[in-house]
């Protein structure tokens, strides 16, 4: 195998690596807060967070954040429209961000973990899935195109402002 073809395929096997690894994870989480499974509150106790945390009808909210992280998650992980799902990711992990804001950068309260989400998020919608990935079979996508990923990107950051808007 010539060596260009070896680079290109470990490529392609650290994308997928870091979609598997990463889209199952906010998958989980999003199931946590859907139906409470992994020990999750569900959409009544994840709507009572919500509540809480400043954000209007808890529940409705609970309820987009854990669409947006399983259906989000799912994509990434199945590689398919990858800046899309990158991007569902995105705006669910900035506002996560905005809760857990001022509780320092390291765990307990700190925010570290939800940066990192937000980074890998946006650096798959941005570098494509590699071709392991779903999105090899949808034309428009075939070809990873930075502009693609730019504008999920930016689509995610603009819903997660406009739901930034209405936490008190």
């Amino acid at each position: 195998m010539p060596r260009y073809a070896a680079t290109v395929h470990a490529y392609d096997a650290g994308l997928l690596l870091l979609r598997l690894t990463l889209g199952l994870a906010m998958a989980a989480h999003g199931c946590q807060k859907l139906f409470g499974w992994f020990g999750g509150g569900g959409l009544a106790g994840t709507g009572q967070f919500f509540t809480m945390s400043g954000y209007p009808s808890g529940k409705v909210m609970a309820a987009v954040a854990g669409l947006g992280e399983t259906l989000g998650g799912l994509g990434l992980v199945a590689g398919l429209l990858t800046p899309l799902a990158g991007a569902a990711v995105v705006g669910t992990m900035v506002n996560a961000l905005a809760v857990k804001w001022g509780g320092g950068f390291f765990i307990p309260k700190g925010m570290e973990y939800e940066l990192l989400l937000v980074t890998a998020a946006a650096a798959l919608a941005l570098t494509g899935p590699g071709r392991y990935a779903l999105d090899r079979f949808v034309p428009g996508l075939r070809a990873h195109r930075l502009v693609f990923g730019t504008a999920a990107v930016v689509l995610g950051l603009l819903v997660a402002g406009i739901v930034l808007l209405l936490r008190r």
